[in-house]
């Protein structure tokens, strides 16, 4: 059990604070509520922009780097479609370092043309090397607007095309900024050895005086029920192999439905005894890997089958096998050895997941974002009280041939 304190200030500015005598280290985590589907489909990438522009320096730490090593620290980032985190690790001595560089930051960030270039420049790059060069790279940027219509899960972080950051101005990155990356679009949650009193007390000197955004996000267009198979045929830049990649749309992410998937993409190909390695790798060697996972997105989002094709298997009757192992899973029992096994790895997960401070700092951001902050101790239980009946009424309801669409990904 995590206990934890959690205030609001003024401002809207959302603390968490969580104890942890453990370690001599604290964790400050930021979560700004703005990530690739809060962006508009002419202007994409721009969280993940800010990624990098958020270390570029602000109104008095020209370095931001050079400041977390000199206190003994690390920081890094991540982008997701539906937020950007931030993170701190320092020696709990020095936790005000920590808070006077992210509160200088959301405050004033360094909008310079010569900042803005280096830093477009770096994405640009990411993005060719990443996902235009990189085998199989550029797979997210064609399944995407082939499972999504609507919803601006249609483009991956790093934006529809280059060509969108590669225009962005400083009046764009300005815009998106004085919007997003206030106190009353953020959460920060610090975790480590630290009282809670003292850490609230600390966050409200740093941050208590920056002023809220008037601004409010726009109602994101819900995805509507896909009701035709799709299907995309591809051929890949030096590739070793086909692969097969199928999405099928599943709940968003407080859903049952979502729990229900978690456990069906763990049974299929949780370690080398699931079910697709067992079958499809080690009996047919219909595939040399093969996964099945859920996105995890915070609204409606999708599951995921994806495999590379043994040598010399045609890749429709890889395919074929899959479904075979769908139509199997629907309708043969799960075992109770199976079951609990999965349920079992699960619990270990997330109690593992609560040892690490840095952990606990992002999990109490990521579960107060989500709106229920209270289920970083109870999640285990919506694990729990899943049935075997509902996991297969899940599968026959989610893996249905007008629900998915298919990428056939060839040499």
């Amino acid at each position: 059990m995590i206990h934890y304190t959690r205030t609001q200030l003024d401002n809207g500015l959302t603390v968490i604070c969580h104890t942890d005598s453990n370690t001599p280290f604290v964790c400050v985590n930021t979560l700004y509520k703005v990530g690739a589907r809060n962006e508009s489909p002419d202007k994409t990438g721009f969280a993940h922009l800010f990624e990098h522009l958020m270390f570029g320096g602000s109104a008095h730490i020209p370095d931001f780097d050079w400041h977390v090593q000199q206190a003994g620290g690390d920081s890094n980032a991540y982008t997701t479609n539906d937020y950007t985190n931030y993170y701190i690790t320092i020696p709990a001595s020095n936790i005000e370092t920590a808070l006077w560089l992210e509160s200088d930051r959301m405050l004033a960030l360094n909008f310079s043309q010569h900042a803005l270039d280096i830093q477009k420049q770096v994405v640009i790059e990411e993005y060719k090397q990443r996902y235009l060069n990189a085998p199989y790279g550029d797979v997210w940027l064609k399944l995407r607007p082939l499972a999504y219509k609507v919803h601006p899960y249609r483009w991956p972080t790093i934006g529809l095309s280059p060509e969108h950051i590669e225009k962005a101005t400083l009046e764009d990155v300005k815009e998106f900024f004085y919007h997003y990356y206030a106190p009353n679009n953020a959460i920060i949650s610090i975790s480590g050895n630290i009282s809670e009193t003292k850490a609230l007390e600390l966050v409200k000197k740093w941050f208590g005086d920056i002023p809220p955004t008037p601004y409010t996000s726009p109602e994101i267009p819900q995805e509507p029920e896909q009701s035709e198979y799709r299907q995309l045929i591809s051929k890949g830049n030096n590739v070793p192999s086909d692969a097969l990649y199928k999405v099928y749309h599943m709940g968003k992410r407080l859903s049952e439905d979502f729990y229900c998937c978690d456990i069906i993409s763990d049974l299929l190909s949780n370690g080398q005894s699931a079910r697709l390695y067992q079958s499809l790798i080690k009996k047919q060697r219909q595939f040399s890997e093969i996964e099945a996972y859920v996105g995890g997105e915070t609204d409606p989002g999708v599951f995921i089958f994806s495999g590379k094709i043994s040598e010399n298997t045609d890749i429709e009757k890889a395919e074929e096998a899959v479904l075979n192992e769908i139509t199997s899973f629907i309708h043969d029992p799960i075992t109770d050895r199976e079951f609990e096994k999965i349920i079992h790895k699960i619990e270990s997960r997330i109690s593992f997941g609560e040892i690490n401070y840095q952990n606990k700092a992002s999990n109490l951001a990521y579960f107060e974002f989500l709106g229920n902050l209270e289920l970083i101790n109870h999640e285990k239980a919506q694990y729990e009280k899943i049935t075997t009946r509902q996991l297969q009424e899940t599968a026959q309801k989610m893996f249905c041939p007008e629900n998915c669409s298919t990428l056939l990904y060839l040499k």
